[in-house]
């Protein structure tokens, strides 16, 4: 699967780092380290299905990324655990 950019949404971030003490950089670099990626769901719009990345940052931090994948490549809304 090819990723070809991030899409942040300001209270995804803000979630991110207060409630799980993940800066956007770390999900960055786990998608950038060859993550395993597993579907999960169809979304609620066609083209839209939610999937989980998993694997490590460039700090050896392991990482639980769930996402919206766009039809173009696209990442929308992660949700890292």
């Amino acid at each position: 699967m090819k990723i070809t950019g991030l899409i942040w949404l300001e209270d995804v971030v803000d979630k991110l780092s207060w409630k799980h003490g993940v800066d956007i950089y770390e999900v960055e670099a786990l998608f950038e380290n060859s993550p395993r990626i597993r579907f999960v769901e169809k979304g609620d719009r066609k083209g839209e299905n939610v999937y989980v990345a998993m694997g490590q940052t460039d700090g050896g931090r392991y990482l639980v990324c769930f996402y919206i994948r766009k039809t173009a490549g696209y990442l929308f809304s992660p949700l890292a655990r």
